[in-house]
């Protein structure tokens, strides 16, 4: 039988770092493209730390929620994607690498910040009594998923498929003969990345990204 007491806890303690790391990866790559020469995102209100600028109905909310209740044992999600004009930027080839790069390099920089609470918190968490422990308690669960969030997402990221930042990050550094075919993957590619981390077909996800993952998650919380 299903303990909705336990469900809605383990949401609350999910929401909120689900939220602050896709926020946080968007306006990542829109303030990275604002330094070198694209205002887009500014002018449009998404370099903003409200969460209501950015949050995606169905990446944001829907898929993380369908993901807790099937208890899949994965746990991701995404946010509206920060508008980029390459064509203002000074050197767009190069600077889309920086601005794609921005995303996922906040996300692992989140996952560290994340790690280090957390072993903050377990001190106090074990020196203090009472309501002030039961309080701590919940915050160390939520760094925890932090941690896990921000590492998935820097990964899954990086891999080298279009619209993935990994996959930007290949066109911007692919000579211009195969970078211009390889762009062309972008709009199935979403549907290419949700295939291989949800049914993983090849076993790439299970063999070689998740291990990667997880020696990320044991490093950084000194398992």
């Amino acid at each position: 039988m299903l303990d909705y007491g336990l469900l809605i806890q383990r949401i609350a303690i999910l929401a909120l770092p689900i939220i602050f790391a896709v926020t946080l990866h968007e306006i990542a790559h829109g303030w990275v493209a604002n330094k070198l020469g694209d205002p887009t995102a500014r002018l449009m209100g998404r370099l903003t730390l409200n969460p209501l600028a950015h949050i995606d109905p169905f990446g944001t909310i829907i898929l993380p929620l369908l993901l807790v209740f099937s208890s899949a044992g994965l746990l991701f999600g995404y946010a509206k994607p920060v508008p980029v004009n390459s064509r203002n930027l000074r050197n767009p080839k190069r600077d889309m690498i920086w601005v794609a790069a921005a995303g996922p390099a906040t996300n692992l920089l989140l996952a560290t910040v994340s790690a280090l609470l957390f072993r903050l918190l377990i001190t106090f968490a074990l020196s203090e009594k009472g309501i002030e422990a039961f309080l701590l308690i919940p915050l160390k669960e939520m760094m925890k998923v932090s941690v896990q969030i921000n590492i998935l997402l820097a990964v899954i990221n990086f891999v080298p498929i279009p619209p993935a930042d990994g996959g930007r990050i290949a066109v911007g550094v692919l000579p211009r003969h195969l970078a211009e075919p390889y762009s062309r993957v972008e709009p199935y590619g979403m549907l290419l990345l949700m295939v291989l981390i949800f049914f993983d077909p090849f076993g790439i996800y299970r063999q070689v990204v998740w291990p990667f993952i997880r020696m990320l998650y044991n490093i950084l919380l000194l398992y």
